[in-house]
């Protein structure tokens, strides 16, 4: 083989190898673009509270800026016990880097979402000395997601939001991450995460003119007018209501859901909540999905505790319910499931009215061409009539959360016009949580009835019972 023969051969084999290895690269390059791998869990208890269903794709955060956002911005926390996300009512276990209710996932790098349980798992204590005791299903009757949000938009506003403040502390909370990673959330991750939160910004302007939620409250639908592109400087509706428990759906198929009765389909509930989540028609993980909507079909309340139940009262209270409340509360009611108008139940409209027709026909659209495409909403006159397992863990009480305990929802004039939220030792007399004294004004949130969208006026069945035979009542809603 002559020289020129030996060089060319000896060109090709460079040629080709550098052909391999871009070639590599661009398959790494691709592969890494292309991640998307959740957090997985074995158990379904952790997958309910810590796995993904694909909130991340519209709502998620990169993972390593989530986690220093508390120490960059600690000005901008809301007042609280606790520190960092514990100040928004985001629960920690033992052992957890990350609170219940958020979920992880590469996509491709990793991302901070919201799941299921942020708002439907709560905590209750039996006295202020008692370790908290956490309850799967419940209401987050703690968790103040308005504050949270209102916190990203702010530290997007932050002259402090910036590559060099935020890659010092990314760097001292990660001292072990890759050069390579650290570039890339300098010059892209940072600027990308920038841009989205601003979206949330803009997507949430509609709250400022609106009363505060509290915690344990969510306006559900007007986000979905902001998703639907609606002009929300021509809406003025308050849709805040409180959060709902999540148990036993299996029982619950074919009922009307949601406070207004708005759907009858389990399934399309429970992906709309994920929706409104974060979740996107094209990242809506239908197999992590799948998995909670099984596990929660027979997920049912932790019992009253019996101790702190009257049995002789009980007894005579259960004739009581039988003639006055089961027909639209009880699983086997003739009316349980159905929506009871609004001019019969009395109770604040502006939940029923924020949920319009227009926005109906815009809800039936989403799954388009899916196997899950939606059909069922509708618009209803009222809000609908629901059985009441777990009753005692649902405190406040009405779909607003404007009545305190079970007591004040059967005397109607006894109903505060202010109280406490958000204060989780419970009240096992009248069967709610503690609303009042000092350490609940000093922990919670002052919840005024005068505000729209959260008036205490309506449900004032049972008013013929003398007041015996309201608490005789009472004693026997608590063992629901």
């Amino acid at each position: 083989m002559t020289a020129a023969a030996r060089r060319r051969k000896s060109l090709r084999w460079i040629l080709g190898g550098l052909l391999a290895v871009i070639l590599l690269i661009g398959f790494l390059v691709t592969s890494f673009l292309r991640r998307n791998e959740p957090e997985l869990f074995d158990s379904m208890e952790d997958h309910f509270k810590y796995g993904s269903f694909g909130s991340e794709a519209r709502a998620g955060v990169p993972d390593r800026l989530w986690r220093v956002l508390p120490e960059v911005f600690p000005d901008l926390l809301p007042e609280g016990p606790g520190s960092g996300y514990e100040r928004f009512g985001f629960l920690y276990e033992e052992g957890r880097s990350r609170p219940i209710g958020t979920s992880f996932r590469e996509q491709p790098v990793g991302l901070i979402g919201l799941n299921c349980a942020v708002c439907h798992v709560g905590t209750v204590r039996d006295s202020p000395e008692s370790k908290p005791q956490i309850v799967l299903g419940m209401p987050a009757n703690q968790f103040d997601l308005q504050k949270y949000l209102n916190f990203l938009r702010a530290v997007v506003k932050d002259e402090r939001f910036s590559p060099d403040k935020l890659m010092t502390a990314i760097e001292k909370d990660g001292p072990d991450m890759p050069w390579w990673e650290g570039l890339l959330y300098r010059y892209v991750v940072i600027p990308k995460a920038e841009d989205s939160l601003q979206d949330v910004d803009k997507d949430f302007e509609w709250m400022d003119s609106r009363p505060e939620w509290g915690p344990g409250r969510v306006d559900t639908f007007n986000p979905y007018k902001v998703l639907f592109e609606f002009d929300m400087d021509k809406d003025e509706t308050v849709g805040t209501s409180d959060l709902p428990p999540i148990w036993n759906q299996r029982q619950k198929a074919g009922m009307d859901l949601h406070w207004d009765g708005n759907n009858s389909s389990v399934s399309e509930r429970n992906k709309s909540a994920a929706i409104g989540s974060g979740a996107s028609e094209e990242s809506l993980d239908l197999e992590s999905m799948k998995r909670i909507e099984d596990w929660i079909l027979d997920l049912s309340p932790p019992a009253f505790p019996s101790e702190h139940i009257d049995r002789s009262r009980a007894a005579r209270g259960t004739r009581i319910y039988e003639a006055e409340c089961a027909s639209c509360h009880a699983f086997d009611g003739a009316e349980v499931g159905n929506v009871e108008p609004i001019n019969e139940i009395g109770t604040d409209r502006e939940r029923l009215d924020s949920f319009t027709s227009e926005l109906v026909g815009k809800m039936n659209t989403l799954g388009s061409g899916r196997s899950w495409e939606f059909s069922h909403f509708k618009k209803t006159e009222g809000y609908a009539n629901m059985p009441l397992d777990g009753l005692w863990l649902r405190a406040p009480y009405l779909h607003n959360g404007s009545v305190p305990t079970l007591r004040s929802l059967l005397f109607p004039e006894e109903r505060p016009a202010t109280f406490t939220r958000n204060y989780n030792v419970y009240d096992f007399v009248n069967a709610g949580f503690v609303s009042s004294g000092a350490e609940a004004e000093k922990l919670g949130f002052t919840f005024d009835t005068k505000l729209r969208g959260n008036s205490n006026v309506g449900h004032i069945y049972g008013a013929v019972l003398t007041p015996e035979e309201k608490l005789d009542l009472l004693e026997f809603l608590k063992t629901l």
